[in-house]
């Protein structure tokens, strides 16, 4: 018998969450002494969950709409390791969810997480000819993504199903303005270092309204390295790339057709003006302060494919500015925010703000190029600690989602207000401390969708957010 993914929950009071779909939880325990620092008051203090999944402020409420283990429609498991994820507007009240799962090609416990089961009994449901990638034995790996429809009115999760398969380790990504879910590799799996049969590390695009699996289309001009997040400008079309290690860059492509990003383009990476090769981490020297300015340039990237896995190197030697784990990267109103999941002294977290130039990536653009702001730099852990994924809230704010895996410090999501200050709005309190990840809004700005990690929860998340006090 297959042991189920659930039977993994500790403790009775956890496992009163999980039972069935209208399973809602209002905030509404005593208030709880809190262990880290609030700048601002943001929504007062949390309450504790009874059921110790998740602790929102007074107000607040959530509801458990898919787990991992559940089965969805197409007759196989929602998949282990929820990450990055996107909202999209349907029909009527109906949005779909497209979601990563960080599962990687190498290593028995993932892919027992993966859409097939503990014991792979449901893997013959997937053909391998519809996933981009199998196991020397022939089965599909377990990365790739998932679609969750979602009825707003009803708040029921409607139908579930996996829309790309056979990718490994897909981290975060970031929606399109066209309607699309980019979903990023964060591995350079090869079939030379790894069971897999092909090299891994792409980019590949998901449109929302697919209704199964979409064809798995690598996107190699935007390279083949460790991707973590992108985001797209609205305004160009240029899609903005980050990758998670310690001296990882932060890239841009250039479609040759804005939209179209399979016919092509340009990949950069970002140099500090006048600074080639700057290291933007303050680890050992401090480069720069909080609210300090940088003008960039960017660097044309070669051999983007990277058959040796070295393209950050290249890229380092030809003048390209480190960024200490960058992690999640989200567009607000013509700028983007992104983090830098180690920065700072403390290598707690960094948050950064790119303008882009009006000449943005066009002939004069070396005349008025943009500017990168050290915007946020930890020094408490208590304030902001490994911020990963982010996203510009409806109301103006960052949300930040922590991933520090400490039997000490909870993970939390974190508001930032335009001028810096931090306020806390939810903390994971179930075993294990996972990650947030995949923190995204409802159109109309009245739904926080949120998963954390493990035991692989996905959350909608309800309550007065414009009462935010600052």
């Amino acid at each position: 018998m297959r042991p189920h993914r659930r039977d993994l929950i500790a403790g009775s009071a956890a496992a009163l969450a999980f039972t069935g779909m209208a399973r809602s939880v209002a905030a509404q325990a005593a208030a709880t002494e809190e262990t880290y620092i609030n700048e601002v008051h943001g929504y007062g203090p949390l309450v504790r969950d009874p059921n110790r999944l998740l602790d929102l402020p007074e107000g607040f409420t959530y509801q458990v709409i898919s787990q991992s283990g559940d089965t969805m429609d197409d007759g196989l498991f929602v998949p282990g390791q929820p990450d990055g994820m996107g909202c999209f507007a349907l029909d009527g009240p109906r949005v779909a969810l497209v979601r990563n799962h960080e599962l990687k090609g190498s290593g028995a416990l993932h892919r027992n997480l993966g859409p097939g089961g503990f014991h792979q009994e449901r893997i013959g449901l997937l053909d391998p000819a519809r996933a981009y990638d199998t196991y020397r034995d022939g089965r599909v790996l377990p990365g790739g993504t998932t679609t969750l429809i979602y009825d707003l009115e009803t708040r029921r999760t409607v139908r579930q199903y996996l829309s790309l398969a056979g990718t490994s380790n897909n981290c975060s990504g970031g929606h399109t303005p066209w309607g699309s879910w980019l979903t990023c590799e964060e591995t350079e799996e090869t079939a030379a270092n790894s069971d897999v049969t092909k090299s891994h590390g792409y980019v590949f695009e998901v449109p929302a309204d697919a209704t199964g699996l979409v064809a798995p289309v690598p996107l190699k001009a935007m390279g083949r390295f460790e991707h973590e997040a992108v985001c797209v400008d609205p305004r160009t079309g240029i899609v903005y790339l980050t990758e998670d290690k310690v001296d990882g860059l932060f890239y841009r492509f250039i479609p040759t057709t804005p939209g179209k990003l399979a016919e092509g383009g340009r990949l950069q990476a970002m140099a500090l003006k006048g600074k080639p090769g700057a290291n933007t981490s303050n680890h050992d020297v401090r480069e720069w302060g909080v609210n300090d300015w940088r003008e960039v340039v960017w660097i044309d990237m070669e051999d983007v494919e990277s058959p040796n896995g070295d393209l950050r190197q290249r890229g380092h030697a030809a003048g390209a500015a480190l960024v200490a784990r960058g992690e999640g990267v989200f567009w607000g109103d013509g700028e983007l925010y992104m983090t830098a999941t180690s920065g700072g002294p403390l290598k707690r977290g960094q948050v950064l703000r790119y303008v882009p130039s009006r000449m943005e990536g066009r002939r004069g653009e070396s005349l008025m190029p943009g500017r990168i702001q050290l915007f946020l730099e930890s020094t408490d852990i208590r304030t902001t600690n490994m911020a990963d994924n982010l996203i510009v809230a409806p109301w103006g704010h960052l949300i930040l989602c922590e991933d520090n895996y400490s039997s000490e410090v909870r993970n939390h999501l974190k508001g930032v207000t335009p001028d810096g200050k931090t306020y806390t709005i939810g903390r994971n309190v179930f075993t294990g401390n996972s990650e947030f990840a995949g923190a995204c809004f409802s159109p109309d700005g009245a739904v926080m969708f949120v998963n954390i990690m493990y035991p692989g929860i996905t959350f909608a998340i309800r309550g007065p957010w414009t009462s935010v006090r600052t």
